[in-house]
């Protein structure tokens, strides 16, 4: 528990660091997000984003608990 902490808060601080570059990432705008836009209406699906977000934080805790 107390690793993990250690490295939650060593990975918050290097974002922090980090972060003007960070925002410039095309996170949440990359192919295959849907995105509907209508009069009155705007939906946003970010189905691409959220799949990598998945495959990245699968892989750190994978490696984590090597």
């Amino acid at each position: 528990m107390q690793k993990t902490l250690i490295i939650a808060g060593v990975l918050l601080i290097m974002i922090g660091i980090l972060w003007s570059w960070v925002v410039k990432v095309p996170i949440g705008r990359l192919p295959g997000d849907i995105v509907i836009n209508r009069p009155g209406l705007k939906i946003y699906i970010p189905m691409t984003t959220m799949v990598l977000i998945s495959v990245i934080v699968s892989l750190i805790l994978w490696l984590l608990k090597k």
